[in-house]
């Protein structure tokens, strides 16, 4: 069975991929940065007896980054694949966010994952197999505000993974970006949480957009996502993208629709006829409920 290393372990995605891949008999080496302040996955991995290493890895580190692959292999260990998780986000208007904001998510979104890619790779390559799953964003295929910092970086994840899945087949290496839609974590819980203070309306009704979907009789959880990383690992497929949960499809082929020039108008929108269109094309009710 292949040995995973997964990024962002401490709750979300990352957890529910952790016990995933271990209950399905994978030795996973999860990495977060700072297991101390994250018990749980230690404790229900304890509980299960999972084969699952807990280490420290800040992927905005180059040092962190160098130390945790460094200590997997003084251990004698091999991965054969890298799951690249861990994210933040920043929502508000590009005007009114400082550039501290976007280098943040730039950072740990783009340069975290591609420090473990540059990590990896050589010992991929000299043996000639593995795989990089990076998971991505249906944020990664559409963009808008309030979430431009972190389209932004799921953009540059894309365009990183279709370069680097040229440049690393011919070694038998395997790329495939996962890009859920709204699940339900923390991260989508505080989206729903509506800027205070702005000029730009796009925020409010962003965040009723997510409070109406996290409230929807659906199952949105984290597992939909650890259930497509395990397929992609255990399938052998060379497919790039994966679409994964109930609005990831639906939400790409809604702006596939449009021209770039509706998208723009459909966000500039008044409030009314945005609510309305959303509820038309969706179902949901977007306005704000307090």
């Amino acid at each position: 069975m292949p040995n995973v290393l997964v990024t962002g372990t401490s709750k979300g995605i990352g957890y529910a991929t952790t016990l995933e891949l271990a209950r399905a008999g994978h030795t996973v080496y999860a990495t977060m940065r700072n297991p101390g302040r994250a018990p749980e996955l230690g404790e229900a991995v304890a509980k299960e007896k999972l084969p699952v290493k807990i280490l420290v890895m800040d992927v905005d580190s180059d040092a962190s980054v160098s130390k945790a692959f460094g200590e997997i292999r003084a251990q004698g260990g091999r991965i054969d694949v890298v799951v690249n998780n861990a994210g933040i986000e920043r929502a508000g208007a590009i005007e009114e966010l400082p550039l501290e904001d976007f280098r943040a998510v730039m950072e740990t979104n783009y340069f975290g994952a591609l420090r473990c890619i540059k990590a990896v790779v050589p010992e991929m390559r000299e043996r000639k197999s593995g795989c990089i799953i990076n998971v991505s964003s249906v944020s990664g295929r559409i963009a808008g505000s309030p979430l431009a910092p972190y389209h932004a970086s799921k953009w540059a994840l894309e365009a990183l993974s279709e370069g680097l899945s040229q440049e690393v087949k011919q070694f038998n290496i395997r790329v495939a970006l996962v890009e859920p839609g709204i699940i339900d974590t923390a991260m989508a819980q505080h989206i729903g949480e509506p800027v205070d203070g702005t000029r730009y309306r796009h925020s409010r009704r962003f965040a009723g957009l997510f409070q109406a979907s996290l409230a929807a009789p659906i199952d949105r959880g984290p597992a939909h996502v650890a259930k497509k990383i395990l397929e992609v690992i255990e399938s052998g497929t060379w497919q790039l993208r994966h679409p994964v949960g109930p609005d990831a499809v639906p939400f790409i082929d809604w702006r596939k629709g449009m021209t770039d020039e509706q998208w723009a108008e459909w966000g500039a929108l008044d409030d009314e006829a945005w609510y309305e269109r959303v509820q038309k094309d969706f179902g949901l009710d977007a306005r704000p409920k307090n």
